[in-house]
Parts: structure tokens; C-alpha cells; sequence
């Protein structure tokens, strides 16, 4: 006779195997395997109410190990979360809501978008930032507003991952105690037994790194998980729980086996695994009665965690109204009305680098947005992006907004991310553009999420001169162009960095990367607010009609500005375009697009330095776009600009080539 504790979890197992059977593809072994150890932590330990999956302190479960989603869809379906068991039947269909891997703002209760391994890790670290950070901000004695955990489980995989080394570093010098992951370690990979590949210790590693370390020896023993999650509670470090699982248990044949990994069992084998565990073979996707009510009871405490945790709230506010009103601000992610207007956002007199003048912009906007917190990977000094007077966030002065991410840029992201994913905070990151590569992975995801993450790269071309090819960015732009729903704003001058950082704190549907320059620019009369539209007119022609339409972004607008001067001089009719963003441009109504950029002008010359892919779009097959086709070189920058054809001359003299050959 198995206990209801013994049903609930062969009914999490078996959910899975039907589903996966049924979509004919999935991942069983760790659903089968996982199945007590996340449902002692589900059921006996986890703050969270179905009713509301978005309550602000519920703790967070973080399914790293993304492949495994059937386990965390059975889990939402059993609590009483808004997925029906019809669409544990539509498991990996069209228009389901149980694709693959769990898909943040697609599946009631999936905090994150998982599946490439490490990267929900990395981003729980993020979730526990917030926590820490939005805790020292509002807690008051009696009033513990913010008080959870952010859960991972995680499997070998994640931990061979690099960036799983990245973040559990920092995780650990920042003591996130709020922080536990619950380490599934079954020794088996898609290509056979961990120690092909993976014979370190572990444990000893993230000791090292300032984590606590606990054992799980039977990940069955549902009172030894919950024991162990307990004692990570009471620490004041981030825990790590080795709990050993068997991949695929129940499973007579696959058990143990990277069989049982990312293919159904098959028809025959989950009608044994089911024998083997005392299951009835028929129907599928079966809950006993004494299951659905066992779950209805856990659901019924757990909205009453949540009841209490409102009327807190109201207390709260009664007694701390300003805080109560800051914290409705902070969890809105609204912009201040009039932050546009602030004459301060706009005052750039001299020639000065983008990237100094985003650091500009960044302390005006810190004195309206308390709740931006963010750092660089090392590179304050060059990026310009340390917020003065907003203190430094470690582990003994959680109120500060500025993180030190150390050289440690894939992590960066992905925490970044996680901060985006908590609520309440306003996150940013920043390194060299070249770096971004470093980032790939991390931004991506974000793109996928829909997170309003802003990213600032710096260092944004050849000029970057002496360091040479390898901190020269050519190709970054056009990679960073291809991502989906990321909006990129390369910046001319002062005014038109400010108007890019408008656009990435107002959009709440997507992360923003702002490209700016090393070198000096000059503030080019016109620039300003209009550049919100992604592109703009920026020097009229004279006359009715353009001979030619010169487009740019960002240090080569000066350079085509006064290559329209010396072409007006021949007599030469020119429309400068300034396209800060291609993305934003593309967004305007047809007829915004055809005032800009008329169909009837085919002579189209686009200047920028980086790798001339995708301008092709805005020249038309007439046009011409001069850019960087190769790595670069170590010299200095206006040596490399004029090498590579970045000068008022060459522009001129590819320009009247153009004109000629259409003429």
C-alpha cells in the first residue's frame, strides 16, 4: 500500500512519462528521477500560491535544467495552477501551453525561460540580488515585506557549464544566503556516464567559492530532502544540496541509463516502469482521487501564506505610507512623468565621448529612478556607468545599486536577467562591445523573455585603435542586429545618447543595447528627441528633392555631416540621414519610413564601421554602403579610420562614384 506522499510523487513521474509518450519526444529520466526531491520542496517547503503566481514575495523555483519541463508543468497542473491537464496532453504542440523547455509569460508559473544549460542558474543569482537589494530597502522590524528564496534545480550539466562557475563565484562573495540549489546529481549525460568528462569534486569546488555544501544521499527520502533544504535555510550563505537520483528511476530497463534521457521510454517500457512502482498501466495521465485532494489541501495553506502576507502589506502601508507608496513605484517600473523634459537630460556643450555622455545622462537618471541598479564587468572606469552617490551592493551593504561583476560578462547577463525577472528593480550591465560575445547566450534569452534589460557596450568600433583586432569590434553590431526584439540605439552625440536611454527605460517588452564611442564626438546642431523614431532627417537638402541620401549612426554622422558640406559645395543636393536604430525605424507607419527615406531617391550611401551586413535594407540594391570588411589593426584610431576609408574624403569620392554610375 503506497502512502499518499508515495502517490503524489508516482503521479508527478507518470504525468511526465504519458506526455512525453504521447508527444513521442521529450526528456523522462530526470522527471522520473527528480520527481520526491522536487516535490518535498514543492509541498513541504516553497512559499507560492497558485492563485497568484505573480505575488511579489513567493519563492522562486528556477528549472535550470530547462529539459526536464514535464516535471515542473505535472507540478503547476497538480497545484492548482491555471495549466489543465489537457495541455499536459498537448505537451510539445502547436499553440500548447507546454512547449519543450518551460517559456517565461507563456506557462502560469514558469519564473524563467530555460534550456540551455547553466543560464537558469546564473540567473537565479540575479533573482537572489533582487531579493537581498528590495529586502535592505523596505523591511522594517515587524514588517518582513520581503522574505523568500530563490530555488534552482539544477543538473550535471548546468554545473559543467561555465557560466554556472562565473555566477556561483559571485553568488558566494556576495553571501546570498536566500539562494539554494538543489544539485540533481544522477552521474549521467547524453553520451554515457558523467566520468567521461567530469571527474571533479563538486562539492569542494563550490566550498570554495564561499557555499555551503549539504548531502543528500537517496533523493527518494522525501524527509531527508526537506531536512536538507531546512539547514540551508538558516545559513547565511548560499547553499548548494547534492542529492543523488537515479536518472529514469522506475524504469527496469533505462533506469540509471542515458537511455533515459531526451527519448520517450516507449510503449512497453513505461508499461513496466509503471508495473514496477505499482502504477496502473491505464488510463494515462491518471490522478487518484486521494491526490487531486492531497493537492487541494496544499493549495488551501498556501493561499492562507499568501492571505497573511496581504494583510501584512496593509499594515505596512498604514504604518510606513511613503515606503508603501515607493514600493507600488519600484514594482511598477514606471518612468517619472516629465523625465523627458529635464532640461539636465539635454545640456552637452563640448565634444564628448557617447560613453561619457551615457555616464552624464545615468546620474540624472538615477536622481528620478532610485531602483536602477547595475555595474560592469570590470570596466567602470572605461564605461562611465558607476551611479555616484547610490553606494556599492556586497554582502554587508545590500542597499547599494552598484554590482561589481568582476570580469565576468556571461554571468552579467544572465543575473542581470534574473534582477529583470524578480520585479522591482531596474537593471544594467556594461562592458566593450567586442565583449558581447561573452554576453551571446545570456542577451538572447532576454530577447526571448521580453526583459526590459538595457546593456552598455562601449568601445564601439576601430577607434578604438592601438588595442587592435582583438578589442576591435567589427562584426558585434550586425550580430546583436540579427536577435529578435533586441533594440539597438548607436548614438551620435550627447543629446541623442539620451533620447536611446529614454527609449530603453520606457520599453517594458525588451531588452535595449546601447553601442556608444570611445573617442570624443562633436554635438551636431538637431539632434535630440527625434531620434525616438529610430531615424531622422538630420541635414536637410537644399531644393525639393535629394540627388543623394547619406545615412550613418553614431561617430560617422559628423564624418557624412561634413561630407554633406563639401557635396553641397559642388552643387550637389544632400540629405543626411542619423539611424540610431534600425529596429525603432522599422517600427514607424509607412509613411514616416517614405518621408525619411523616398522610394524615388535610389542614390543611397550608408557610412558605418563595423561590418556593412543588413544596411542593404535602407540603400536599396542601388545603393552603397561603406563599412569594415576584416578585423582591424593595432595603430592608432584616426590612423585606422583613414586606413579604412572612414574619412570626409573618401566618403566624398564614393559619394560622386555613385552618382556618376546613376547618373
Amino acid at each position: 500500500m503506497q502512502s499518499l506522499d508515495e502517490l503524489a510523487v508516482n503521479t508527478i513521474r507518470f504525468l511526465a512519462v504519458d506526455a512525453i509518450e504521447k508527444a513521442k519526444s521529450g526528456h523522462p529520466g530526470l522527471p522520473m528521477g527528480g520527481a520526491a526531491m522536487a516535490y518535498a520542496l514543492w509541498s513541504r517547503c516553497m512559499k507560492h500560491d497558485p492563485a497568484d503566481p505573480s505575488w511579489p514575495d513567493r519563492d522562486r523555483f528556477v528549472l535550470s535544467a530547462g529539459h526536464g519541463s514535464m516535471l515542473l508543468y505535472a507540478l503547476l497542473h497538480l497545484f492548482g495552477y491555471d495549466l489543465s491537464l489537457d495541455e499536459l496532453k498537448n505537451f510539445r504542440q502547436w499553440g500548447s501551453r507546454t512547449p519543450g523547455h518551460p517559456e517565461y509569460g507563456h506557462t502560469p508559473g514558469v519564473e524563467i525561460t530555460t534550456g540551455p544549460l547553466g543560464q537558469g542558474f546564473a540567473s537565479a543569482v540575479g533573482m537572489a540580488v533582487a531579493e537581498k537589494r528590495l529586502a535592505a530597502e523596505f523591511n522594517r522590524p515587524g514588517f518582513l515585506l520581503v522574505d523568500h528564496y530563490t530555488y534552482v534545480y539544477a543538473g550535471d550539466g548546468c554545473m559543467m557549464e561555465g557560466i554556472t562557475a562565473e555566477a556561483a563565484s559571485l553568488a558566494g562573495h556576495l553571501k546570498l544566503g536566500k539562494l539554494i540549489c538543489l544539485y540533481d546529481d544522477n552521474k549521467v549525460t547524453i553520451d554515457g556516464a558523467t566520468g567521461i568528462a567530469f571527474t571533479e569534486d563538486v562539492g569542494r569546488r563550490f566550498a570554495a567559492y564561499g557555499w555551503q555544501v549539504l548531502q543528500v544521499g537517496d533523493g527518494n527520502d522525501l524527509a531527508a530532502v526537506e531536512a536538507a533544504v531546512r539547514e540551508a535555510q538558516k545559513d547565511g550563505r548560499p547553499s548548494l544540496i547534492m542529492v543523488r537520483t537515479e536518472i529514469g528511476y522506475g524504469s527496469p530497463h533505462k533506469q540509471g541509463s542515458p537511455e533515459a534521457h531526451g527519448a520517450p521510454l516507449g510503449t512497453e517500457e513505461a508499461r513496466l516502469a509503471k508495473e514496477n512502482l505499482s502504477w496502473p498501466p491505464e488510463p494515462a495521465f491518471y490522478v487518484p482521487g486521494e491526490v487531486k485532494a492531497h493537492f487541494a489541501s496544499l493549495g488551501r495553506r498556501l493561499a492562507a501564506q499568501k492571505q497573511d502576507w496581504d494583510r501584512l502589506m496593509d499594515s505596512y502601508r498604514a504604518a510606513y505610507p511613503a515606503l508603501g507608496a515607493r514600493w507600488e513605484a519600484w514594482q511598477a517600473r514606471g518612468v517619472p512623468g516629465g523625465l523627458e523634459d529635464d532640461p539636465d537630460l539635454w545640456v552637452f556643450e563640448k565634444p564628448a565621448a557617447t560613453r561619457a555622455a551615457s555616464g552624464q545622462v545615468m546620474q540624472v537618471l538615477a536622481r528620478r529612478l532610485p531602483n536602477m541598479i547595475g555595474g560592469s564587468a570590470d570596466l567602470n572606469a572605461s564605461v562611465k556607468t558607476y551611479l555616484k552617490g547610490l553606494g556599492d551592493f556586497q554582502a554587508d551593504q545590500p542597499g547599494g545599486n552598484n554590482i561589481a561583476f568582476g570580469v565576468r560578462e556571461h554571468a552579467m547577463a544572465a543575473v542581470l536577467s534574473g534582477i529583470a525577472l524578480h520585479g522591482g528593480l531596474r537593471p544594467f550591465g556594461s562592458t566593450f562591445l567586442v565583449f558581447f560575445d561573452y554576453m551571446k547566450p545570456a542577451v538572447r534569452l532576454a530577447a526571448l523573455m521580453g526583459l526590459p534589460v538595457v546593456y552598455v557596450f562601449s568601445h564601439d568600433s576601430i577607434a578604438v585603435g592601438e588595442d587592435g583586432p582583438t578589442h576591435q569590434p567589427v562584426e558585434q553590431l550586425a550580430n546583436l542586429r540579427s536577435i529578435p526584439n533586441l533594440h539597438v540605439l548607436r548614438p551620435a552625440d550627447g543629446r541623442e545618447t539620451a533620447a536611446a536611454w529614454l527609449h530603453a527605460l520606457k520599453r517594458s517588452d525588451g531588452p535595449t543595447a546601447l553601442i556608444l564611442s570611445r573617442q570624443d564626438l562633436p554635438q551636431l546642431p538637431g539632434t535630440g528627441k527625434e531620434a525616438l523614431r529610430g531615424a531622422y532627417i538630420l541635414g536637410r537638402e537644399a531644393g525639393e528633392r535629394p540627388d543623394l541620401i547619406l545615412l550613418a549612426s553614431g561617430s560617422e554622422v559628423s564624418l557624412v555631416m561634413e561630407a554633406k558640406a563639401a557635396l553641397e559645395r559642388q552643387g550637389c543636393s544632400v540629405r543626411v540621414v542619423s539611424m540610431i536604430s534600425w529596429e525603432l525605424f522599422l517600427a514607424q507607419d509607412e509613411d514616416y519610413r517614405e518621408l525619411v527615406l523616398p522610394r524615388e531617391v535610389t542614390r543611397r550611401l550608408a557610412v558605418e564601421a563595423a561590418l556593412p551586413m543588413g544596411w542593404e535594407r535602407f540603400t536599396g540594391p542601388a545603393g552603397r554602403v561603406i563599412g569594415v570588411g576584416g578585423f582591424g589593426s593595432s595603430a592608432p584610431g584616426e590612423v585606422l579610420r583613414e586606413k579604412m576609408g572612414f574619412t570626409v574624403e573618401h566618403i566624398v569620392q564614393a559619394a560622386e562614384q555613385l552618382m556618376r554610375q546613376q547618373a
